[in-house]
């Protein structure tokens, strides 16, 4: 069953929660220049009013038709079927850089160990054995969120509506 990683940017008050416990899945080395594959973006007000801010969570958005996966020449990159999430074979990389250059986001970045690819793999190992995503895991505020393809779909039908129901002054 497929999933979604869904963000609420108004439950998020950027205390990096995500971010650490997207450090400790994937044993990221900030000493040795490792970054995080999911991190915190603040965006400021563009009026410029002291205090108002809005918080982003960013990491991969494991896009259904994931241009990087398409980008890949040797099959590095690919589409897990159970949790649709976009994962990765390191042993297959050739660091050409193919698949950063096809990711509109700028997702894929190289080690400088090896030169190899490395991104967010949606802890898909996590969710196949019934566990959240660690950066879900993590948000103690419900910013981040763990969903089916039918939860998804139900929210996005809800949302769709509200939507509607907004556009003609009716919510």
């Amino acid at each position: 069953m497929k999933h979604y990683v869904l963000f609420d940017p108004s439950k998020c008050c950027s205390c990096g929660a995500c971010m650490m416990g997207c450090m400790d899945q994937n044993d990221v080395d900030l000493a040795a220049g490792g970054r995080p594959f999911r991190w915190v973006k603040e965006y400021e007000d563009p009026k410029g009013e002291p205090g108002n801010c809005t918080y982003m969570s960013i990491s991969c958005r494991h896009c259904a038709d994931a241009p990087c996966v398409a980008g890949c020449p040797t099959g590095c990159l690919q589409k897990n079927p159970e949790t649709g999430m976009t994962v990765y074979d390191r042993s297959k990389c050739i660091g050409c850089h193919s698949c950063a250059m096809a990711c509109p986001f700028g997702i894929p970045r190289f080690s400088t160990r090896d030169g190899k690819m490395v991104k967010c793999d949606g802890c898909y190992v996590r969710i196949e054995n019934g566990m959240l995503p660690s950066c879900v895991r993590a948000c103690a505020f419900g910013a981040l969120t763990c969903v089916s393809e039918e939860e998804f779909a139900r929210l996005e039908k809800e949302n769709s509506i509200t939507i509607m129901l907004r556009a003609v002054n009716h919510l």
